[in-house]
């Protein structure tokens, strides 16, 4: 008997619907925003929900800490060792915690003084400890940015003080700003209102407070980062999380960066829902293969699949199936699920078999009835 070799199926969700392997290019809504470079996404998907000149190499202040933070998180685990602070973090112009020489403090308190202080000194102290100088750090900042695909970005220094070298994009900060929030420890360092940084060898305890003032009045809000330079202006990074849904906004020279954001932020939430579009607690395809006394072929994913949708999107959605069978076992990896949306794909997911296959309908082709995989989706 002829084995089924592949199977492929296109379909419009129209119905109910059953860490960034790519960033879909879906062009975003058009507002109206005084910051010179601007970018909301979704931080899951990274879908863009709005944006204004999103691509614009601009100079980011110290909103670059987002991204010095991240890359310390990235190569080190203790953040309770104590570190002596390197010369060259003692006097760095700028916002500053103060760090004496010969100072001996926590990783993890030079952590909460970047991020909730703005401390250039401990940028400084945490990057000579990481990259062994300002210009290795920075090296390690531009990879990360690379990896993540921020590719209009370059990073001189850690803590954002004007330099030609050094820019960014509103949608690269915000790319990787919604990669940082995935590490508890950042997303509780920039949440934080409030910090003691305890007395060391030459300071009594430090006192803290967090400069972003959204903590305290946006519903939802955890984090990120503010930044002033005269060059770059003020630059706010910023996310909120509500109905299982973190958008992150970004700024950059913005005078009402604060209200703006505000704004950006709650309208993400009226005009998008973060929509289940793949529940992997629920079989993706459940239909005779095989004949009837055979049963059916039953197929999973190992994962949800979400993505923000404005109203009238769920009927632009599509869904392709590519499977290929032969003899497949009970959890074998068979195929693809591929999720389109305006004709453009957004998700691929892998595809399993819940049963094993071992005799198949005598087609090199299968054909769904319409009707039936309607009433299906209406099931689930």
């Amino acid at each position: 008997m002829k084995k089924l070799k592949y199977l492929a199926l296109i379909m419009p969700l129209i119905f109910v619907f059953c860490a960034f392997s790519f960033v879909p290019h879906i062009e975003a809504e058009a507002v109206s925003s005084s910051a010179k470079g601007m970018c909301v996404i979704e931080k899951d998907s990274g879908k863009i929900l709005y944006a204004k000149n999103e691509n614009e190499k601009l100079p980011m202040a110290s909103t670059t800490k987002v991204v010095t933070a991240i890359t310390v998180l990235n190569h080190l685990t203790d953040l309770e060792q104590y570190i002596q602070v390197d010369d060259a973090a003692v006097g760095v112009e700028g916002t500053s915690i103060y760090l004496r020489q010969g100072e001996t403090i926590k990783i993890k308190d030079l952590l909460y003084g970047l991020m909730l202080r703005s401390g250039n000194d401990a940028a400084t102290a945490l990057a000579c400890h990481v990259g062994g100088s300002v210009s290795g750090f920075a090296e390690m900042m531009n990879e990360l940015a690379l990896k993540l695909g921020a590719k209009n970005s370059h990073f001189a220094n850690p803590h954002g003080l004007d330099n030609k070298d050094h820019y960014t994009t509103a949608y690269d900060l915000a790319l990787i700003t919604a990669y940082a929030l995935n590490n508890p420890i950042f997303k509780q360092i920039v949440s934080t209102k409030n910090y003691v940084i305890e007395a060391t060898n030459k300071s009594d305890k430090r006192y803290l407070t967090n400069k972003n003032k959204l903590l305290s009045t946006l519903d939802g809000c955890c984090g990120v980062k503010t930044g002033f330079t005269s060059k770059a202006g003020r630059c706010l990074v910023s996310a909120c999380e509500r109905n299982e849904m973190t958008t992150v906004c970004v700024v950059l020279n913005c005078g009402p960066m604060f209200e703006e954001s505000v704004e950006l932020l709650n309208n993400s939430f009226v005009d998008y829902k973060n929509t289940k579009i793949i529940d992997k607690n629920k079989e993706i395809f459940n239909e005779y293969i095989i004949d009837e006394d055979e049963g059916r072929l039953y197929l999973y994913t190992d994962e949800d699949f979400y993505y923000p949708l404005k109203a009238g999107e769920k009927e632009q959605l599509k869904i392709e199936y590519d499977v290929k069978l032969d003899d497949a076992k009970a959890g074998d990896e068979v195929g693809e699920i591929k999720i389109f949306l305006h004709e453009q794909l957004i998700k691929t997911i892998k595809l399993y078999t819940m049963n094993k296959i071992d005799k198949l309908i005598d087609s090199n082709t299968l054909q769904i009835n319409e009707l039936l995989w309607e009433e299906k989706l209406n099931e689930n």
